[in-house]
């Protein structure tokens, strides 16, 4: 009886997470060093000038009663596409831990290291994505270490682009090389052939066949930008960000599951106005042109879309020598951007007191918002993934730990909350 019921019991989860589906890929953006929440997406125009520092104003959206910082003017037209998570928190003001909280969700101090999510969604998706592509792609190059496929291994760690983008010729590590023309790369396979012999030959040449279809077949064609219009182009903007989201928004129209648009710079210690007069624009152009990009291509509804970095900036600005008008780490509380796949519109999540120090409202922990991308995903984000040594681990640690989790997002996703859940 105990086995038929426990049977019944998987048999249920799998039926509500398989029915649960909304997205098919995600696109993380991801501001490397973290991002100010009170230049982005909570500003604090009443708190003070050592705390609003050189941006006192802010931008009204299209959605009453919602309003972000004063240099997303193109994101403020949007906003009825997007939720604000406020509350975000994990604690941690060095860049190791925080990077780790937000790409594996795991904040249990264990010393399992757990694969990024990106890694998850790719080992769950390895027997329905039929891609050539990668199933996890990072434009350009992966955050840090935690992309790497943790105790998954290395065959679901992200593939790192390289290149530049925003070139004239994007050349892609081992795919687009522009001193290579296929007719001389079939000259080099002709003469390994003659190499190799017939040993093998059946294995090989499937492997070939699938290498040179990544290599030189239509997939290649995916990464090649001058396929879009220069209007496309100019709309997201020249800059290595803007060229990466497009590449992006590309990439999910082909089929790829996980896509990490990795930017730098956000560490703004020092001459952290100066530098947000150039990055902020930067940053509103291009992930508002991705998502009118991919609204307009039909595919926001089934992607994902998120935007933030391992945490957030002191809201107090630090005005003295050697800072000299910087922000410092802080993980106590940062914001994040969500859109498309399941996530509503037009919402905000979360709220900080009236200096943005501490949240004041519905804490979200790392495993809280990387669970709900699973369960968007059509992933069951209280399953297991299995441990070489260990056994069956459970998918995101911290969701089962007292004090760790304060629950999936359902306030502002399209998925109704399970009785059962807390």
């Amino acid at each position: 009886m105990r086995k038929i019921t426990l049977t019944l019991i998987l048999l249920l989860t799998f039926c509500f997470v398989a029915t649960a589906q909304r997205a098919k890929s995600v696109i993380l953006i991801y501001l490397d060093g973290g991002p100010a929440q009170t230049e982005t997406f909570d500003p604090k125009p009443n708190a003070g000038r050592n705390y609003y520092g050189n941006y006192k104003g802010v931008c009204k959206t299209n959605v009453e009663g919602i309003e972000i910082g004063e240099k997303l003017p193109l994101l403020a037209t949007m906003a009825d596409k997007y939720s604000i998570i406020r509350s975000m928190t994990h604690g941690s003001n060095a860049h190791e831990t925080g990077h780790y909280a937000m790409i594996t969700g795991d904040t249990s101090k264990s010393a399992i290291v757990y694969p990024s999510f990106g890694a998850v969604i790719s080992y769950m998706k390895r027997d329905t994505y039929k891609g050539v592509l990668p199933c996890y792609i990072s434009v350009t190059s992966a955050n840090s270490r935690f992309n790497e496929g943790g105790f998954l291994g290395n065959a679901y760690k992200s593939f790192d682009t390289g290149g530049r983008p925003e070139s004239d010729e994007f050349e892609v590590e081992g795919i687009v090389n522009k001193f290579v023309d296929k007719e001389r790369l079939n000259k080099r396979m002709a003469l390994l052939d003659g190499f190799e012999g017939s040993h093998n030959k059946e294995v090989l040449d499937s492997l070939r066949a699938t290498n040179m279809e990544f290599i030189w077949g239509e997939s290649r064609e995916v990464f090649n930008l001058k396929n879009e219009s220069d209007s496309v182009r100019q709309r997201y903007g020249n800059s290595r960000l803007g060229q990466s989201c497009l590449v992006a928004r590309r990439l999910v129209e082909a089929g790829v599951p996980f896509v990490n648009v990795r930017t730098t710079g956000w560490d703004t210690h020092k001459k952290h106005f100066q530098r947000m007069n150039t990055m902020l624009p930067d940053l509103d152009r291009a992930v508002s042109a991705l998502l009118a990009d991919l609204d307009a291509h039909g595919l926001l509804d089934s992607t994902i879309v998120m935007l933030g970095g391992e945490f957030g900036r002191t809201p107090k600005v630090l005005w003295e020598a050697p800072w000299n008008g910087g922000r410092a780490h802080y993980g106590k509380t940062f914001s994040y951007l969500v859109a498309g796949g399941g996530f509503l519109g037009g919402k905000v999540l979360g709220a900080t007191d009236k200096t943005g120090e501490n949240v004041i409202e519905r804490p979200v922990r790392p495993c809280d918002l990387i669970g709900t991308v699973y369960l968007l995903m059509g992933i069951d984000p209280y399953g297991t993934l299995p441990h070489v040594s260990e056994g069956n681990l459970p998918i995101l640690p911290s969701l089962l730990e007292v004090g760790k989790s304060e629950g999936l997002l359902y306030e502002i996703i399209d998925i109704k909350k399970p009785s059962h859940e807390k």
